[in-house]
């Protein structure tokens, strides 16, 4: 899932790169694509921080050993 985020934030950019390259200017179009990077982003952060829960909550649930003497 996170690997398939990083693909659509990449093909945005290039896609917002090539609209500016035959543009020569910033254009609505790249407003919008902005847009889009920056809620993929966001998507990136929140799959990152649930993988991050994810770990801690296994490393948390670790079993307690006690010693008996």
């Amino acid at each position: 899932m996170i690997q398939d985020l990083y693909k659509q934030k990449r093909s945005l950019e290039l896609k917002w790169e090539q609209e500016h390259i035959d543009e020569g200017r910033y254009t609505l179009n790249m407003v919008r694509l902005d847009d889009k990077i920056r809620q993929v982003i966001t998507d990136i952060k929140l799959e990152e921080a649930k993988i991050a829960h994810r770990q801690n909550s296994v490393e948390g649930a670790a079993p307690q050993v006690s010693v008996a003497t």
